[in-house]
């Protein structure tokens, strides 16, 4: 049996991937609180994106999927007593590849879980095949 070749998934092309999906759910917005990007729908936020230290952070609100989530090695409760509340965080060393088909997962369903009901009906009215597909990173120039 042939060996699948997987692409390297850099920390820019992971953030770059779950930008370009969130902010394609409806009414969702970018915003830069504590010069972190944050995903937000109707001015609640869904989504916090952090580069320090060469780390990538990724935190969403996990409601039906944070128990399972916290059992991987990259995760954590969210601090600040968010995790109470089901909000999960995921940090990535500058040598360790995002799960991008994982991550993409977590962020429908935060924004699931804050925008308003009729919004995210909308995401199974209009692209019932988004859930199944996760984005695919944008490719380099000239590659």
């Amino acid at each position: 049996m042939a060996e699948r070749k997987t692409r390297k998934i850099t920390h820019d092309a992971a953030e770059a991937a779950l930008r370009a999906q969130g902010l394609g759910y409806p009414e969702a917005t970018e915003d830069f609180p504590w010069g972190h990007r944050t995903l937000k729908v109707r001015g609640k936020a869904f989504c916090f994106m952090s580069r320090e230290d060469g780390q990538l952070g990724v935190t969403t609100k996990l409601p039906s999927s944070g128990l399972a989530a916290l059992d991987l090695p990259f995760t954590e409760p969210t601090g600040y007593g968010l995790g109470r509340s089901g909000w999960v965080t995921a940090r990535f060393a500058a040598d360790e590849q995002p799960p991008l088909d994982i991550l993409a997962l977590w962020l429908e369903e935060s924004y699931r879980a804050v925008a308003p009901k009729r919004l995210a009906k909308l995401l199974d009215e209009h692209e019932p095949a988004a859930a199944a597909a996760p984005p695919k990173p944008p490719r380099k120039k000239g590659k």
